[in-house]
């Protein structure tokens, strides 16, 4: 499956995690790449070879002027989880898009999305966005991965690994998550942008395994040599403390999917088919004991001495 060269790929979000790296695999694989970033200061967190664009998804006028010249786009949204707010943003990414002759658009949903409805706004701003998207003249597609393994490369999880053996997550022992990479991601996004992947859907995506979390645990002491225990976290402590670090709304909106997940309903939400992700987009997914030996999980060690 030959990726189509040299296209001009308008990513948002381009200086966070997962933008960032679907702008920075783009760029290395030549495309003409505009990163849209809402602070100038953080223009220069953009990947090498991604062009800077200031402007915001609530901006029209901003967005026509990023969306000029584009003949494909990856966008994903900010931590906002007001309804009305993004589906202003969901509007003005598909007129802006449909003015530009925008040829196909890949929505990062950066969450799965259950078939019912939920309580949880971190669930329904996306399905709104998801079907607003969908909707437009433009041609698209809808990617939702499950859970990052990202999330475990952190201060709040690398410390507890590296010094105390223990890996600890807002997620039930016996919950099957399909963990997935940055940069695993980023491959299947930019396949999405190839013309013969169906538009007009919603592709449930993950990583290489599924496994619960003694199973990953396990996975991270083989790569590490160590031994390694899953410790399941209570949600509400977890939001507690994502919500000094992000605030209140975002981590609420963050926390909803662990909150559903802990009720036990929609047991496959977090564990799509890693078969299925390689069929439909030809990438090699990575095994978690790869991802894990590549991490300098030195950087997270208590100080000696």
């Amino acid at each position: 499956m030959k990726q189509e060269h040299r296209k001009r790929v308008l990513v948002t979000g381009a200086n966070g995690f997962q933008g960032g790296a679907v702008a920075r695999l783009l760029a290395a694989d030549g495309h003409h790449v505009r990163g849209l970033v809402r602070d100038r200061a953080k223009a220069a967190a953009l990947p090498s070879g991604v062009i800077p664009f200031h402007g915001d998804l609530g901006d029209p006028e901003a967005l026509r002027a990023a969306f000029d010249g584009v003949s494909h786009a990856v966008v994903v949204m900010p931590l906002v989880y007001d309804s009305a707010t993004v589906a202003g943003y969901a509007h003005n990414i598909t007129e802006a898009a449909r003015e530009a002759g925008v040829r196909r658009l890949v929505y990062n949903v950066n969450t799965p999305v259950p078939d019912e409805t939920t309580p949880y706004a971190g669930f329904e701003t996306r399905r709104l966005a998801e079907r607003i998207l969908l909707d437009g003249t433009v041609p698209a597609l809808a990617i939702r991965p499950p859970v990052y393994l990202e999330n475990l490369f952190s201060p709040w999880n690398g410390p507890a690994v590296v010094d105390d053996g223990v890996l600890a997550y807002p997620l039930p022992a016996d919950r099957k998550v399909a963990w997935m990479s940055h940069a695993d991601l980023a491959r299947v996004a930019a396949r999405a942008l190839d013309e013969d992947v169906p538009t007009g859907r919603v592709w449930n995506v993950g990583g290489a395994e599924v496994l619960t979390g003694p199973e990953l645990a396990a996975a991270f002491g083989r790569a590490l040599g160590r031994e390694v225990a899953y410790l399941p976290l209570e949600v509400a402590a977890f939001e507690e403390g994502l919500a000094r670090a992000i605030g209140p709304e975002a981590a609420a909106g963050v926390a909803g999917i662990y909150h559903h997940a802990g009720t036990g309903r929609a047991a496959g939400l977090l564990a799509p088919s890693p078969a299925d992700t390689q069929t439909a987009f030809g990438v090699r997914l990575t095994p978690v004991t790869e991802w894990v030996a590549a991490q300098p999980w030195q950087h997270w060690a208590r100080p000696t001495g």
